[in-house]
């Protein structure tokens, strides 16, 4: 960067730039608490030559924060995956089960939407497809922050939802069931060769809020890519182009990703001593009755406050989910 000519290659400065920022999110936390940790060791030492009660309680509300910093900091050293600083895809799709399913649906995207506004992350709808009834068919999201993929990666899977229907007059109780997927947002330096011949591109009316110019122009884009019948869709836009543009970007993370579970699959195929990489046929049960309780069927993790979950609170699933695999990956080394 300290060269004169760096900025002549813009692409290449704003490549360099982007992995400075990243070495950054390393090294100045480690540094952080590599200090904040030798001033709280010398104050110990001098508390234990001289009790001072003021001191002695700074220390501990010290030691207490530096607990939380090393705690956030081996959370984010668990994701070092090649894809795992990049912005997440957030899929979610409703399983059968008509109303509920979709009610269901809607009721994950918001939890979601929570996290993401807890974290302090971009959020963009780039796709919704609304229920008859209620709830929503299905959705796709982008959110936007360093390790997005690497947090989200951890939902993908089916969720299963236990619970008195409020769509049922009976007042029985349903089990409803939806799909997450994630995909790594990749950015230009991936090279992900699409032919437009195996391309069937529809436009379509967009749905849903926007108006009058939304629901009378067909603005809406879906993009079918015909060898792999990958289909995805996008009406965030008014602009029947900005939507292709975004669909194509979708389309483009759905094949990144599938060429990466290809080679995952290629991979433990060959190396039998290995555990496949699958997430069974659920990942999570959400139960509100009879009693409250979320349970991670992967990591055996139980949060029985279920509204707090709802709300956003799925940080100690994660958490546990990547621990297992570090834990995993470690022992098959």
């Amino acid at each position: 960067m300290a060269d004169g000519s760096f900025w002549n290659d813009q692409e290449k400065a704003q490549s360099v730039l982007q992995d400075v920022k990243s070495l950054k999110t390393w090294i100045e936390p480690h540094e952080e608490i590599s200090e904040r940790l030798k001033s709280a060791t010398e104050l110990d030492v001098l508390l234990a030559d001289d009790s001072e009660p003021e001191m002695a309680k700074e220390l501990e509300t010290e030691i207490e924060s530096l607990g939380s910093a090393l705690d956030s900091f081996e959370l984010k050293s668990l994701m070092r995956g090649s894809d795992d600083f990049r912005d997440a895809q957030l899929e979610i799709s409703a399983g059968a089960g008509g109303t509920e399913a979709q009610d269901w649906a809607q009721m994950l995207m918001r939890m979601y939407i929570r996290w993401a506004e807890r974290k302090g992350f971009t959020l963009v709808m780039l796709d919704e497809s609304e229920g008859e009834e209620a709830g929503i068919k299905g959705a796709v999201l982008e959110i936007r922050g360093q390790y997005a993929y690497g947090f989200l990666r951890a939902e993908t899977g089916v969720h299963r939802l236990v619970r008195i229907s409020p769509f049922d007059s009976n007042a029985r109780r349903h089990t409803s069931f939806a799909s997450v997927f994630v995909y790594p947002v990749v950015n230009e330096e991936i090279n992900i060769e699409i032919d437009e011949e195996d391309l069937r591109i529809d436009v379509y009316r967009a749905s849903g809020a926007g108006g009058q110019h939304v629901n009378k122009t067909s603005s809406a884009v879906r993009i079918t890519h015909i060898p792999t019948n990958t289909v995805v869709a996008s009406q965030a836009e008014r602009s029947q182009f900005k939507n292709k543009a975004t669909a194509m970007k979708m389309l483009k993370n759905k094949l990144y990703q599938a060429e990466i579970e290809r080679r995952n699959a290629e991979k433990a195929a060959l190396d039998a001593t290995k555990a496949p990489v699958t997430f069974g046929s659920q990942a999570r049960s959400y139960v509100f009755q009879p009693y409250t309780m979320v349970n991670d069927h992967r990591t055996e993790l139980k949060i029985p406050d279920v509204q707090k979950v709802m709300d956003g609170g799925i940080d100690p699933f994660i958490e546990a989910y990547l621990k297992q695999e570090a834990s995993s990956t470690t022992a098959a080394a």
